[in-house]
């Protein structure tokens, strides 16, 4: 199974706070540095270094030639990817001492991608293949309804939350990834118990699986009428930033090897619990090795 993954590539700017600026409120940072990101391009990095077949589809500026390269040396396909006028997106990230985060995203040619790119990279692709995307490009509900009329499978981690997401066709997506404030949001249920979130986007979705990440508290799935939880591996934290893109691409690897949904959900967060107990994004993501090996 080969996975093309229709996702953002961006600049990150990371600035360690003390705590995350309040409204009005001007604070020193305690550090800084610059990195390759974007949900797309974690996701990809991701799948690569857990050994999955991944071709990203997406767009930077003159400016992205580092994020071509963090994407080619994880080992992924980098031919749908297009240099267009304009500059790359970017995104700023607060980290606190804690190793949480808050992050601002500018789109940049993120937002430029074409129904003609789309078009032109699922013509290689085929029913036994999967499209992977996030919500920070252009053409995301295109790319959903066309990639199933070609009998592609549909994983969706509808991340950042717009009124725009609220259009898209969730019926036609096999694998849901979701944080408590996203599946909050779509279940109406903001705020809500993670039990009750899951099971009413499994109501409103029957067809598709659920996976609802609930942060330090592991991971809610439900399928076909099945619910299980597998808890978080309680580890150092240092950067949750790239936590929730490690768990999405490791847990779909794992599916394109053969291995269960516990299967895929175990490697997942193991995966994951790797990532967070390091600083960075991208450079986070462990080596499929790194997990094998690991004695978490």
């Amino acid at each position: 199974m080969k996975i093309l993954n229709l996702g953002s590539l961006n600049l990150d700017r990371t600035y360690r706070v003390e705590h995350f600026v309040q409204a009005g409120e001007t604070i020193p940072a305690i550090g800084y540095g610059t990195s390759p990101g974007g949900k797309g391009l974690n996701q990809s990095v991701a799948l690569a270094r857990a050994g999955a077949e991944v071709c990203h589809l997406g767009a930077v500026g003159s400016d992205g030639g580092e994020l071509l390269r963090i994407l080619e040396e994880a080992g992924a396909d980098t031919q749908f990817v297009q240099t267009l006028s304009g500059p790359s997106g970017h995104a700023i990230i607060q980290v606190t001492p804690e190793g949480e985060n808050c992050i601002i995203i500018f789109g940049g040619t993120n937002r430029q991608i074409t129904q003609e790119m789309v078009d032109a990279a699922l013509r290689s692709f085929g029913p036994v293949d999967l499209l992977l995307l996030q919500n920070e490009t252009s053409q995301g509900e295109y790319a959903i309804r066309e990639a199933k009329r070609r009998g592609l499978r549909i994983a969706f981690n509808p991340s950042p939350i717009s009124q725009e997401l609220f259009r898209y066709p969730f019926e036609l997506v096999d694998y849901l990834l979701v944080n408590e404030i996203e599946g909050g949001a779509l279940s109406d249920r903001p705020g809500g118990d993670p039990e009750e979130i899951l099971r009413e986007l499994c109501r409103r979705y029957p067809d598709t699986a659920i996976v609802l990440t609930i942060g330090a508290d592991g991971v809610f799935c439900g399928t076909n009428g099945q619910f299980c939880r597998h808890g978080a591996y309680k580890v150092p934290v240092v950067d949750t930033t790239a936590a929730g893109d490690t768990f999405c691409g490791y847990f779909l690897s794992g599916l394109a090897r053969g291995l269960s949904l516990e299967e895929s959900l175990e490697l997942a967060s193991k995966a994951s619990a790797l990532a967070v107990s390091r600083a960075g994004a991208a450079s986070s993501i462990p080596a499929l090795s790194e997990v094998e090996a690991s004695r978490l």
